[in-house]
């Protein structure tokens, strides 16, 4: 069963959590001065529309209706009921997901890359920089400022420019540039934090440039919530007061947020963000203050993270592959208010397959960690005989990932 929002009722506002939050978020700091950071020290990277979002208080942001001429091309999208996998599990849980595979780059990424090209465009601003693991967020960036007639330059973990060809043909096709990352070491595997330095670096030492961030900030998480607000309605409609637990896989947090978010005020609603073994920033982590990149250039962020020099495994799950998590997420974590767990690859795979052949989508590796554990919650719930709703997010198809499905089918998946 799928439950579709009319168009009308797409979200013109965003959800901010910042007030909501069970405490203040602590600030960023200068990475020389070590002094919180204010508007004029993000200017270089920023235009002051993306700011002030990311540090206002106010409850609710509008939408600009520019932004929603765009975000209608896919959005609303729709809830799924997965009745077959329930079948499959034969659990009396009821499992929904969002479905956010039918956007231009087959992800979540487009609602926060359409926003910042459009805030840049208008800020006069002619170029945009940016990193990206996997390449959902490079592809999702590059067909934004297509949108708005700017150029585009994308530094890819050099791991998944080599293993995801598919998606630098993407780029290239909207009219980015995309090159490996760390570009001054051809032989290092790469990783978030170093694709993040190549492109700081280059949007600084250039007054055409900006830069943009697909996850991490607090910008970007407001920008993603437009999938649970329109999940809260969805849910309604299928006739649920609440889900009992929100799930999501959980790289920099831009998806897990997105979703779980606008249900973070009820108390009742388990907040649940899911993260590979090989890379487990929430799970093993230390709460402290970092730079979100690998040579210190960005300002420093009080997150959960595995240090900014840490080189995790060239896992198949590249979007995962970050040392650090969403100041916003890491809060809620260390308050209490949301759970972490990790899976290794092996079991993400698993749990993919068997709800590829129940109810027939191919998921990209990241998203299969959140269906990994809806699937591990429908289990206890059958354990216990609890009549239970699980909300996960679909947050990304894996048609471009098929080499890992090859690789899991055949046996030669590492288990990291």
């Amino acid at each position: 069963m799928r439950y579709h929002l009319a168009a009308e009722k797409l979200p013109t506002a965003w959800f901010n959590a910042l007030p909501r939050l069970p405490e203040p978020l602590q600030p960023p700091l200068h990475p020389v001065t070590r002094e919180p950071v204010g508007p004029d020290d993000l200017a270089p990277l920023f235009p002051m529309a993306l700011i002030e979002q990311e540090m206002t208080q106010a409850p609710w942001i509008d939408i600009p209706g520019e932004v929603l001429d765009v975000l209608r091309l896919w959005r609303p999208t729709p809830l799924v009921r997965a009745h077959r996998l329930e079948q499959a599990l034969g659990t009396p849980a009821r499992i929904y997901y969002k479905d956010e595979s039918g956007s231009p780059a087959g992800s979540h990424k487009p609602n926060t890359a359409v926003p910042p090209a459009f805030y840049n465009q208008q800020d006069g601003t002619k170029r945009l920089t940016t990193e990206t693991g996997a390449g959902q967020w490079g592809t999702a960036l590059a067909f934004a400022c297509a949108q708005y007639d700017l150029e585009c330059k994308v530094y890819m973990v050099r791991t998944s420019f080599e293993t995801k060809p598919y998606r630098r043909v993407i780029m290239e096709t909207w009219g980015a540039e995309c090159v490996p990352s760390p570009v001054d070491d051809p032989s290092s595997p790469g990783s978030l934090g170093m694709a993040i330095s190549d492109a700081v670096r280059d949007a600084a030492t250039r007054d055409d440039s900006h830069y943009a961030l697909g996850s991490v900030l607090n910008h970007v998480l407001l920008h993603q919530t437009i999938i649970g607000l329109e999940a809260r309605e969805q849910l309604a409609m299928a006739g649920e007061t609440r889900p009992d637990v929100v799930i999501a896989p959980c790289g920099g947090g831009s998806n897990l947020g997105g979703l779980s978010l606008p249900f973070m005020e009820d108390t009742e609603v388990r907040l649940l963000a899911v993260e590979p073994s090989s890379c487990p920033t929430l799970t093993e982590g230390h709460f402290e203050y970092d730079f979100g990149d690998t040579a210190g250039m960005t300002p420093l962020l009080p997150m959960y993270t595995l240090g900014h020099d840490f080189m995790p495994p060239s896992i198949h799950a590249g979007g995962l592959r970050y040392h650090g998590d969403a100041p916003i997420i890491s809060l809620l974590v260390k308050t209490g208010r949301m759970e972490a767990m990790a899976y290794p690859q092996g079991k993400v795979f698993e749990a993919a397959k068997l709800f590829a052949n129940a109810e027939g989508k191919v998921a990209a590796p990241e998203a299969a960690h959140g269906i990994r554990a809806a699937i591990d919650e429908a289990l206890a719930a059958k354990e216990t005989g609890e009549d239970k709703v699980i909300l996960f997010n679909y947050c990304g198809h894996g048609f471009l990932d098929l080499a890992a499905y090859d690789d899991f089918n055949h046996g030669r998946l590492v288990d990291a």
